[in-house]
């Protein structure tokens, strides 16, 4: 029999805030282990909890930013179990009635353009965390992070794929960051994501029982233990058997999955609203103000960058890959320079320099308008692009304008005839089995001694007054 996968995903989104959801302890990743801790996150008798504002705001820019509804008026409830990590023995988080609903988000998959639904975007704080490499044979908990502000994201079960499981997430991170809510880090925690998963025969509309993967912190490692656990229901089920509803966690060095538990039901955690907060209601106008003060969002962007700049999809989806690229060319378009250009430098030597250096935009000493000076000089002949590459290089270690380095350094390019047919003639001497076969008729050997006289010449030479005298040369 044939299976196809039906995958939904509940990602944890940190919100970028200085502080905790429900108390003012400082948000602050790596520091000493419980020591941004108080009675509040700490769940000691007579502690009530206070919600940030700055964390609601956060939380309805993304979901704006996903396209959900925003309900004006939801509830805090508590999510009763019990692990060495929750202090309180509760989570609060939302649940009847949360914080947006009904939003989409739209990704490119390996089958071409996907949509999923959002069926829910709530707020909720984090628990602690739980080292279990810190001692031998023993468990230690880290109560830093227990409060810290989450939006989670609850997707309908659209996926099919866990190809299709990682461009969703790539997509939805890119939103993300583009709204600047959260870093999205998920080496520190900032974004993690449980997978659901089943089976059913193909063509059929009923859900089959579902497995959740947890403790996945890459994109690569969901589509990875997706592929394993689809692979093992498959089996099960081809032989007659019953999947099992648990939880698994995914072991990312040994590249398995292992049993954690039997799944809960959502009536296992016993919600009920919390008495110490009364529900979450927004006025209006702030939806509308966040709506108002939203930014041009990736895919929206990118689609603008093909039509505004006649790039392809492929330029422009990776220019609007972070914000930072996106707004790097963009000002070097802005300060004349001409956009494919501008996209061939930004892609190529700009970003295997920046790589080079282990730099960023953030770090990076070539601002736009050098880049744009630089590519200009690089058009109107004034340099090569050999020689430009140096001068990329000079100006990222030591800044300065481009011209300037050109003058001081002597890489203006030479168009004197008689000093290239000099740099010409001794590479015809220095190659004479080269030049035998090119004449012989292996006429791409071309390239090759125009790259012997750029050698020569420190790049300075005009490849294309080089590429002439060459050919003249060789008849």
């Amino acid at each position: 029999m044939s299976w196809e996968p039906v995958i939904g995903l509940e990602v944890h989104v940190q919100m970028r805030t200085e502080r905790k959801l429900f108390c003012g302890n400082q948000v602050v990743f790596g520091d000493e282990p419980n020591s941004h801790v108080c009675p509040v996150c700490l769940g000691l008798p007579g502690a009530l909890p206070t919600t940030n504002p700055e964390a609601v705001k956060l939380a309805v820019r993304t979901a704006l930013a996903l396209d959900c509804t925003i309900h004006l008026t939801s509830v805090w409830e508590r999510k009763n179990y019990f692990y060495p990590d929750l202090p309180k023995g509760y989570q609060i988080t939302q649940f009847e009635m949360p914080l947006a609903t009904d939003g989409v988000v739209i990704y490119d998959g390996p089958e071409g353009e996907g949509l999923v639904r959002i069926r829910r975007a709530h707020m909720e704080e984090d628990a602690g965390k739980s080292i279990h490499d810190r001692i031998p044979r023993g468990t230690v908990v880290d109560l830093n992070r227990a409060g810290t502000p989450l939006v989670e994201i609850v997707t309908e079960p659209d996926l099919c794929s866990p190809a299709d499981a990682r461009a969703f997430l790539v997509a939805l991170k890119h939103i993300l960051e583009y709204a600047d809510v959260s870093d999205c880090n998920m080496e520190e925690g900032s974004l993690r994501v449980d997978a659901n998963v089943s089976l059913r025969s193909v063509g059929a509309s009923e859900l089959g029982a579902k497995t959740e993967i947890k403790n996945v912190n890459s994109f690569s490692g969901v589509e990875r233990a997706l592929e394993i656990e689809i692979a093992r229901q498959a089996e099960v089920l081809d032989h007659g058997g019953t999947v099992d509803q648990e939880t698994l966690l995914w072991d990312d060095h040994m590249g398995q999955l292992r049993s954690m538990r039997s799944k809960e039901d959502s009536h296992d955690y016993r919600y009920f609203p919390d008495p110490d907060l009364p529900p979450l209601v927004l006025e209006p106008s702030l939806v509308e103000v966040t709506r108002q003060c939203l930014p041009e969002l990736p895919r929206l962007r990118r689609d603008r960058f093909i039509q505004d700049y006649g790039l392809s999809s492929y330029d422009a989806g990776v220019l609007t890959h972070t914000v930072a690229s996106a707004n790097y060319f963009e000002a070097v378009v802005g300060a004349s320079a001409e956009a494919k250009s501008a996209a061939n430098w930004v892609m190529g030597p700009l970003q295997a320099l920046m790589n080079e250096r282990g730099e960023d935009l953030e770090t990076f000493r070539v601002r736009a308008r050098a880049l744009a000076e630089l590519i200009e000089l690089v058009t109107d002949g004034t340099v090569s692009d050999t020689a430009a590459k140096k001068v990329l290089a000079i100006v990222a270690e030591d800044g300065g304008s481009p011209r300037a380095v050109i003058e001081e350094q002597g890489l203006a390019q030479v168009r004197d005839d008689v000093q290239l047919e000099q740099w010409v003639q001794a590479v015809i001497e220095a190659q004479p089995d080269e030049v035998s076969r090119y004449q012989g008729g292996e006429k791409r050997l071309i390239g090759f001694l125009v790259g012997q006289v750029m050698r020569r010449s420190s790049g300075t030479a005009d490849p294309r007054r080089v590429n002439a005298i060459l050919t003249k040369e060789l008849i």
